[in-house]
């Protein structure tokens, strides 16, 4: 697979990026993962609802912070700097299990990341993602078309994960938003060091992987 950072970009800039790959992908081009951050931004999946939105259209705008409606699975969510996003255009139907596969195996990227740093996380029955405890530090969601897959997942990185208190996180009221460096106590913890952990762990559970011709390793 092609490994391309994108660095901080919009949401939408980004999700654009991934439907052209995406018709490359499905025709027959080399599957690709993305890695990024977005600027601040909530959104809603398939299955989100408003009452899990705290705040009005207009607040949000004030603050400059964007509201999407998206076509990934899962309730809702927000993204911000700190936080890690990795989308994976990839032919589902090359995938052990297919999509429920795909999900299950984007789970353990993450849980097999944390467990580099030192942290037990894990999934929940019932209850997508990643967790500690009730503490959620990683949010997966995938949408897919012509039995190929985008979106993905989003792990907290950084300390500040306060965009969360303006939902009800993926709509479940005893649910509290997490991250690596919180679960840590770490300050020191960088970006670019669980990058690094994170592609080990996309290599390691999708086989045979490369890095994109002409990017830097990560």
């Amino acid at each position: 697979m092609k490994i391309i950072d994108l660095g901080l970009i919009k949401y939408t800039d980004a999700d654009a990026i991934q439907r052209k790959r995406l018709e490359e992908v499905a025709a027959g081009a080399e599957p690709t993962l993305y890695l990024l951050e977005h600027s601040p931004v909530i959104t809603f999946g398939r299955n989100g609802g408003r009452e899990n939105l705290h705040v009005s259209d207009e607040y949000l705008a004030s603050q400059g912070i964007d509201l999407v409606h998206s076509s990934r699975g899962g309730n809702i969510t927000c993204h911000f700097p700190g936080q890690l996003v990795a989308y994976p255009v990839f032919r589902v139907a090359k995938q052990p299990g297919g999509m429920r596969g795909l999900f299950h195996d984007l789970e353990e990227v993450v849980i097999r990341t944390a467990k580099a740093f030192g942290l037990d996380a894990a999934r929940q029955e019932g209850r997508p993602g990643v967790w500690v405890e009730n503490r959620k530090i990683c949010s997966i969601g995938i949408a897919m078309r012509k039995w190929t897959s985008y979106h993905g997942l989003a792990l907290n990185v950084m300390r500040d994960v306060n965009l969360f208190r303006m939902i009800t996180l993926c709509g479940l009221s005893d649910a509290e938003p997490s991250s690596l460096a919180q679960e840590l106590n770490r300050d020191d913890l960088s970006m670019q060091e669980v990058k690094d952990e994170l592609v080990r762990q996309f290599r390691n559970v999708f086989t045979d992987t490369t890095l994109a011709q002409g990017q830097d390793s990560l």
